[in-house]
């Protein structure tokens, strides 16, 4: 199944609720913190509206939860590696994405045959404080000859104009949060994200 080039992420369902009906196709929910049966909730409300809506989810982090409730893919950062059961999600036939932001945990990651590999923040972010400067354009070409066929993802300081820069230099798919999060609008630029990345 092949991934859609516009990926946002988002901290609850209301907002899949929102935006899943504008065209969205892939999304990550990405919850840090919260009661067991809340995040459980906001999973299965999640999962259920992406399959109302032909849409692909992402579960951030809560791997067992994932396989619990039969969701298709979940992303691990490095950290969330380490705790992990890897080979339980390949059993469950849960698609797996990780985060990467240097050499040593590309390779890592590319050891467990992800189902994609993330790469940021490609521009200065907001959204966390980071240990790592920006990757900038060149990293993203370099990432892209070092990952092949596995799709490649770019985060970290995303908008509608840098997007296209992003996918030119190989990233099959670019992921945004405060862009749209923060934005006055959030509707509006989500279609102009949509439009964008047609």
């Amino acid at each position: 199944m092949s991934l859609h080039p516009f990926y946002p992420i988002f901290d609850n369902a209301e907002w899949l609720r929102r935006m899943l009906p504008l065209g969205v196709k892939l999304v990550q929910l990405r919850i840090k913190g919260g009661a067991p049966d809340t995040l459980r909730a906001e999973i299965v409300a999640s999962r259920d509206l992406c399959a109302e809506h032909g849409a692909q989810l992402v579960v951030n982090d809560h791997w067992q939860i994932a396989i619990d409730e039969g969701c298709d893919y979940v992303h691990l950062g490095q950290e969330d590696l380490d705790d992990a059961d890897v080979g339980a999600l390949r059993a469950a036939g849960v698609k797996l994405g990780i985060s990467t932001h240097d050499h040593a945990e590309l390779e890592r990651a590319l050891a467990l045959e992800p189902d994609y590999v993330a790469l940021g923040p490609v521009y200065p972010t907001i959204l966390k404080q980071m240990k790592w400067t920006e990757q900038g354009l060149d990293r993203v070409r370099e990432w892209k000859g070092l990952v092949g066929d596995v799709p490649l993802i770019g985060i970290g300081g995303m908008t509608p104009e840098r997007a296209k820069l992003v996918r030119d230099a190989g990233a099959d798919v670019v992921s945004a949060v405060t862009d749209i999060t923060l934005n006055d609008d959030p509707e509006a630029r989500v279609r102009e994200w949509l439009q964008v990345m047609a």
